[in-house]
């Protein structure tokens, strides 16, 4: 197959698989009627974005805010073209959920250069209940996670610049992005010099560190925190944002720093004191030891409506990542880290890192308050782990027909497992009983 053939081929599977992403994503998408958990804030948030360019209260008030204004201003971009309603604000996030899908055939084609497992890795995030939720409800969690992906996509195809802008994007929709950034930062000077020792220079480690560290800082540094600064442009340009004239009654040593600047300084840590001390208990708040497994799913919304046939009916929004899927997840991380110890292949590292950019940060902070759907900043990089030990057990030349099948087997698991979830992924009406057998465990009621 020719180039031309390959990137057509390529291109096509990317939208036929968007398209049947965006069917599970957008169909029905505000038949859900009102604010779901936190779309009490962010969809406000975002609509007060579109109008004023800064967050403000019912009241015409400066509010606080303790997540930059990435994400919400995506979810203005739906708002602006459906308006303020359910479908509005929940539009921008199915369509980058859809996207996600596409893009991590992307990946997978320059992991793997393999057709088969590139699919298998875009079908397998189709098929995830924590994402398709997270795709459809105006929360951050999703555009995080599309531009981590995005970033490692233009890292695959060396495109360094862009990939410091996502990285900059990243961390502004949630500050977990900043993790990322040094993570990556890491891992292209790491690159460097193993890219000069391969050339057999006499100093490798010290020409990388001479000769690429100022570029690499550029890229990985300096322009994400620019584009993060950038995204603030609403607040500087008026004069409503919380605290925005703050820096005009305080000077001190940093007086010749220009005072928007000092005054977002300020804002900041005030966000940073914020989220140091969030450690009030919540009833579905999970530690990240059990995100894997899916130990304590979020219940965004829960009703018991009337019209399902049965006496007794139930209607449930449930952030559950598809249990046979992350399962399988949870094993392939421990096999992936030992694939990595014995033979340093980069697909397994690169992969490892990314996804430990993401989880390992949060057992840190064990009496802060948590949630299950954190763990969507670092599901693409998962599925990709389950996909590289999947092509590490189908590269054996022994029983390679039998090898073949039982990835099938398994990928159909997958898939019936999130049929029969479904109904609590979208909050479909089904009786009581139907719910209370997807109950698997008592930690997710």
């Amino acid at each position: 197959m020719n180039a031309l053939a390959h990137r057509t081929r390529d291109w096509l599977t990317f939208a036929a698989l968007v398209t049947i992403g965006a069917a599970f994503r957008l169909v029905g998408l505000g038949s859900t009627k009102g604010y779901i958990i936190d779309e009490v804030y962010y969809a406000k948030d975002a609509h007060s974005l579109l109008l004023h360019g800064v967050e403000l209260t019912d009241k015409g008030q400066a509010e606080f805010i303790v997540h930059p204004p990435v994400g919400k201003w995506i979810i203005a971009l739906g708002i602006k073209l459906f308006g303020y309603n359910e479908f509005g604000w929940r539009f921008s996030a199915a369509v980058v959920g859809s996207l996600m899908i596409g893009i991590t055939y992307f990946v997978a084609q320059r992991l793997f250069s393999h057709y088969f497992l590139s699919v298998t890795a875009a079908l397998l995030m189709t098929v995830d209940g924590l994402q398709l939720v997270m795709s459809r409800i105006a929360m951050l969690d999703i555009f995080l996670a599309f531009f981590l992906l995005l970033t490692l996509l233009f890292l695959l195809q060396s495109r360094h610049w862009l990939a410091g802008i996502s990285l900059g994007l990243a961390a502004g929709v949630k500050w977990t992005g900043f993790y990322y950034l040094i993570a990556v930062f890491a891992f292209v000077l790491y690159t460097d010099y193993r890219r000069r020792k391969a050339l057999e220079e006499d100093k490798p480690l010290l020409n990388a560190l001479g000769r690429d560290l100022w570029k690499r800082s550029t890229q990985f540094i300096l322009v994400p925190v620019i584009t993060y600064i950038a995204s603030w442009i609403g607040w500087f340009a008026g004069s409503r944002g919380w605290d925005r004239g703050w820096a005009n009654n305080h000077g001190g040593l940093f007086s010749f720093i220009p005072a928007p600047l000092r005054s977002l300084f300020h804002y900041h840590s005030e966000i940073y004191n914020f989220h140091k001390s969030l450690d009030a208990p919540h009833p579905y708040m999970s530690n990240p030891w059990s995100w894997m497994i899916m130990g304590r799913p979020t219940s965004f919304a829960y009703t018991a409506p009337k019209g399902c046939g049965a006496s007794s009916c139930a209607s449930e929004i449930l952030d559950l990542g598809t249990p046979f899927l992350w399962w399988a997840m949870t094993i392939a991380l421990f096999v992936a880290c030992g694939y990595w110890i014995s033979r340093r292949e980069w697909q397994s590292g690169l992969l490892l890192l990314m996804m430990g950019a993401g989880f390992l940060p949060w057992f840190a902070f064990q009496q802060r308050t948590m949630f299950n759907f954190y763990a969507m900043a670092f599901e693409p990089f998962a599925i990709l782990i389950l996909v590289y030990v999947l092509s590490k057990f189908l590269e054996s030349e022994a029983k390679r027909g039998l090898r073949f099948y039982s990835v099938v087997v398994l990928l159909i698991a997958i898939a019936l497992c999130f049929l029969y979830f479904f109904p609590l992924y979208v909050g479909q009406t089904i009786t009581y009983a139907d719910w209370h057998a997807r109950m698997w465990f008592l930690s997710w009621i």
